[in-house]
């Protein structure tokens, strides 16, 4: 199974940006879709999760300004990034989960200026 996330970019505090997930197997042969970010010399943190039974959640920094959405047609899972701040500048993974098997793709780089 591949992941390959495309969109990552350089973009001033306010704008927005999408960044997608290519899998190379449908999105609801998971379990679940995740985002995630990781900054230099932080964890890497959550930002927002999709399971295969249509639930959703986000965290608490990026609620009410990014939405994770899928395509099934296309096995792409999405995150619409509005109101970045700089504090958003992260490489941003996608991962999906089968109960038995973890996935993650390369990463994409999110840099907000201010």
């Amino acid at each position: 199974v591949q992941l390959v996330e495309s969109g990552g970019g350089l973009v001033q505090a306010g704008g927005s940006l999408r960044l997608s997930c290519q899998a190379s197997r449908p999105i609801f042969s998971f379990s679940v879709a995740n985002w995630y970010r990781q900054a230099p010399g932080d964890e890497r943190d959550l930002v927002a999760s999709m399971s295969s039974t249509g639930r959703i959640i986000y965290a608490d920094s990026v609620k009410g300004r990014f939405t994770i959405s899928g395509d099934d047609d296309k096995n792409m899972v999405f995150l619409q990034m509005n109101s970045l701040r700089p504090e958003d500048t992260a490489v941003y993974y996608c991962n999906a989960d089968t109960d038995i098997r973890h996935y993650w793709g390369q990463g994409t780089q999110v840099t907000v200026s201010s």
